[in-house]
């Protein structure tokens, strides 16, 4: 996986580019996101792989693109094919919305709490991270109830314990050395 990173970020650094050149990156990021799920098909890849021509393989991703794919789609696709890196689509779709999320300043937390937020909480600690992050915060919440009481919030490499389970097993580790 390290190594289709590799390869993808210039292409989705390409795309991005580009993207915010044109004004337009909402569209390419549904088009990117759309292709990297098509990419994630099993009968896509085996297609893709028994694929020998470049052009052949840049037909069958525009056509099962389909209206999604604009003529700058077209040629991202024919560029990426031409290179034979159609298969490294799903991570390029990846890094792309990272880009995105860091261009509108925006990032992801999960939430994982012992019982279900109400909205009224998810909106306070919405707010309380975006003023402690100082970005626009989109919460993905779950539940998990062995940890007792309290939330669990992961945000890039921040973790931020809450639960009674981490606190005992806080406490626990203290009384132990």
């Amino acid at each position: 996986m390290a190594e289709f990173t590799t390869i993808a970020r210039p292409y989705a650094k390409a795309a991005f580019d580009f993207a915010v050149e044109s004004n337009n990156v909402d569209s390419w990021l549904e088009m990117i996101t759309f292709m990297g799920q098509i990419v994630s098909e099993d009968a896509v890849v085996s297609m893709l792989k028994a694929t020998t021509a470049a052009s052949d393989a840049a037909d069958l991703m525009i056509k099962l693109g389909g209206e999604q794919l604009n003529e700058n789609g077209h040629n991202f696709v024919k560029v990426m094919a031409q290179n034979e890196r159609l298969l490294v689509l799903p991570e390029v779709s990846v890094l792309f919305a990272q880009f995105y999320d860091e261009y509108n300043k925006q990032v992801d937390a999960d939430v994982t709490s012992a019982t279900e937020l109400n909205d009224a909480q998810q909106a306070d600690l919405a707010a309380s991270l975006e003023k402690r992050l100082a970005r626009k915060v989109k919460l993905n919440v779950s539940i998990d109830k062995s940890l007792v009481a309290g939330v669990i919030i992961r945000v890039e490499d921040l973790l931020i314990d809450g639960s009674v389970r981490g606190k005992l097993e806080r406490l626990g580790n203290q009384l132990q050395s």
